[in-house]
């Protein structure tokens, strides 16, 4: 395999594909339920993610909560994006949603009955993860055949605005729903919500691009010519290499930041549910902006985001403790580039990636995550413990800045937006 395929061997085929009458009917129901069903799952990790905070206030704990969240990722992902490559894609996002709202019904009884412990919470999370691992690169590589290949930039930039949106609403709500009801009640929500997803998913044809059946080979076999893929790439594999390494350096502060808020500025639920709101403002912010400019040249946008959103990290962390308000500042800026960065990488590799091998390649880039997430909460908590959690922020800030500024050094990479804005579509052709 030549080092430029496949994103540079893409051909027109896939700007001409269109997904028939009535797709904007399709795209906006289904994004509507996933919003539902996100929105949901955003307000129990922030109940949760608070609760361990609250009850233990130690950096291992919370440390221990992000490593049970994002280790399936990396486990999983590369199986699951074949298996959303393979088989029925809303199948898989069904199933998915229907575990992980069962695994939550669980964990309300233990809170309701009065027997809930920590690990409890851990275990919960982990299934709820490993679920994850097989829902995302579905949906993601679902948006590709809901929409014309020129609407792929906005879609992308719609998608983070629904993330903004859900991210805004939980905090507060969270913390409403915590004053006001038994904590197993507030979980409840999200199992409600996660309904709203899986109705739509059950009534409206998403198609699939499968390979043609001469050319299926076995799991295995199509789970390493998916990594094959990225590798032979040099531009994907440098990308991939860099968010892997930008997310090992940042994730203690992305998980710690309610212990900086409780220890630095002396904050509680409420203040911790603003900085989240606020966060998410900043996201949509970002989100409209793609939505609305829907950029070509994705590359500049990706590193530049998320440099910006480590150098706001590290703005949090230099803070003084009595002015919360400017941290909300930087916490909000570090949401709107942070947007703007993940919703043109999006846009990359949907645009890029032949249709029937996106599963792979978003797991795979879930995988990278989930890889680099574990490993640096592991050196992340301990160095934390040592030298502070404000110090922490400042130092994973600054060096996740450098390491995304350096991406612009490599012309492999810089290429990337030198491909077609399209991929082919597969020989086999496109069913439901």
């Amino acid at each position: 395999m030549q080092s430029a395929a496949p994103i540079d061997a893409a051909t027109s085929a896939q700007a001409l594909y269109h997904p028939g009458a009535g797709w904007e009917r399709r795209f906006w129901l289904i994004f509507a339920g996933q919003s539902l069903s996100l929105l949901g799952s955003a307000l129990t990790q922030f109940v949760l993610l608070w609760w361990i905070a609250d009850t233990t206030g130690s950096v291992s704990a919370l440390a221990g909560a992000g490593a049970a969240a994002l280790l399936p990722l990396a486990l999983l992902s590369p199986l699951a994006g074949t298996f959303a490559d393979r088989y029925s894609r809303p199948m898989l996002m069904i199933a998915a949603d229907t575990i992980s709202a069962a695994c939550m019904v669980l964990l309300i009884v233990l809170f309701l009955g009065g027997g809930i412990a920590l690990w409890h919470i851990y275990l919960v999370m982990f299934a709820r993860s490993a679920m994850q691992a097989f829902q995302m690169p579905a949906a993601a590589a679902s948006v590709a055949m809901l929409v014309p290949a020129s609407f792929l930039p906005r879609a992308a930039g719609l998608n983070q605005i629904m993330q903004s949106v859900t991210m805004i609403a939980p905090a507060p709500l969270g913390a409403l729903a915590m004053g006001v009801m038994p904590l197993g009640w507030a979980l409840a929500i999200d199992a409600v919500t996660a309904l709203a997803g899986i109705v739509p998913l059950l009534v409206l044809r998403i198609p699939q691009s499968f390979a043609a059946p001469g050319q299926q080979a076995g799991l295995w076999s199509e789970c390493r010519a998916g990594a094959a893929m990225i590798w032979s790439n040099p531009g994907l594999r440098r990308l991939y290499g860099l968010i892997g390494l930008m997310m090992l350096i940042i994730m203690p502060s992305l998980v710690l930041v309610a212990l900086l808020v409780k220890q630095h500025f002396g904050g509680g639920a409420g203040q911790v549910a603003l900085m989240e709101a606020l966060s998410g403002v900043g996201l949509l912010g970002g989100g409209i902006v793609v939505a609305v400019l829907a950029p070509q040249r994705q590359v500049p946008w990706i590193l530049w985001g998320f440099a910006a959103t480590c150098l706001a990290l590290a703005l949090t962390g230099l803070t003084p403790g009595t002015m919360f308000y400017a941290a909300l500042v930087a916490w909000t800026l570090c949401g709107l580039a942070c947007a703007a960065g993940n919703a043109s990488l999006m846009a990359l590799l949907q645009a890029g990636i032949p249709n029937q091998m996106q599963g792979r390649a978003f797991s795979l880039l879930d995988a990278v995550i989930g890889l680099g997430a574990p490993v640096g909460l592991a050196l992340g908590a301990p160095l934390g413990e040592l030298i502070g959690i404000r110090a922490l922020f400042v130092l994973v800030g600054v060096l996740g800045t450098l390491v995304c500024l350096a991406g612009f050094f490599s012309p492999a990479l810089m290429r990337l937006d030198g491909a077609p804005a399209a991929a082919p579509l597969p020989a086999g052709g496109t069913r439901p």
